[in-house]
């Protein structure tokens, strides 16, 4: 994608009403799409979605296939996508737009500041679609399901609220298994190696990112796990 394209995606996302953005991780604020600072933490219902319905989030959503195919199918849910990168955000909020979804949202943020942004006890459910498994020596504590992250899912859950996590890759789906039984305050609910060797469990595990379809054609399979913390 040339740098032209992403500036225009990125004078775009400033125009769009379902996305709100944190410029600067030094200066943690949010603006809405006139530019003008917003305080969402504990009013995402309330001031966005006008509704009490349960909140969802889809953490490094990438380009929000998930955010928005679940979206769809539930619309009686409230869904946000978070992800640091705006030409990801940019195809889901112009998706959910074109798709008239009013129960979707897009924050532009540093997920390992989503405490600052989101309340507590404000999510229901946490989703991990596919996110960068940090496979390299070092680097195990940015994965999403590390123990600093699990604990800041923690703040913004209610409790008994679910995580999932839906990876091709079984170096993390392995590490997460590992932080769920050294940690007594998480309880493992389901987890399958292959979620495609037979009927799925659960309907929203038929819905694929970009990435997941890439996968399954060079031959990966995909695990998937649910748990509380």
């Amino acid at each position: 994608m040339s740098g032209k394209n992403k500036l225009k995606k990125f004078a775009d996302l400033s125009t769009f009403p379902n996305v709100f953005q944190n410029h600067d991780v030094r200066q943690p604020e949010l603006v809405d799409y006139n530019d003008e600072k917003v305080e969402m933490k504990g009013n995402w219902k309330t001031d966005y979605f006008k509704n009490d319905h349960p909140l969802i989030l889809e953490l490094a959503c990438g380009k929000g296939e998930y955010t928005v195919g679940m979206a769809q199918n539930n619309p009686d849910i409230n869904y946000i996508g978070v992800d640091i990168k705006g030409n990801r955000i940019w195809k889901g909020a112009t998706d959910a737009m074109d798709l008239k979804l009013k129960n979707v949202a897009f924050l532009r943020t540093r997920i390992e500041q989503i405490e600052l942004f989101v309340g507590p006890n404000e999510v229901d459910e946490i989703w991990i679609t596919f996110a960068d498994p940090f496979l390299k020596k070092g680097k195990a504590n940015r994965r999403l399901t590390a123990p600093p992250f699990l604990d800041r899912y923690r703040k913004i859950l209610k409790p008994g609220g679910l995580v999932h996590l839906k990876t091709d890759e079984k170096q993390l789906s392995d590490f997460t298994l590992e932080v769920i039984k050294e940690d007594p305050a998480t309880n493992l609910l389901y987890y399958k190696e292959d979620i495609y060797s037979e009927p799925l469990d659960f309907p929203e595990l038929e819905i694929k990112t970009y990435y997941e379809r890439m996968h399954l054609v060079k031959g990966k399979t995909i695990k998937y796990l649910r748990f509380t913390i």
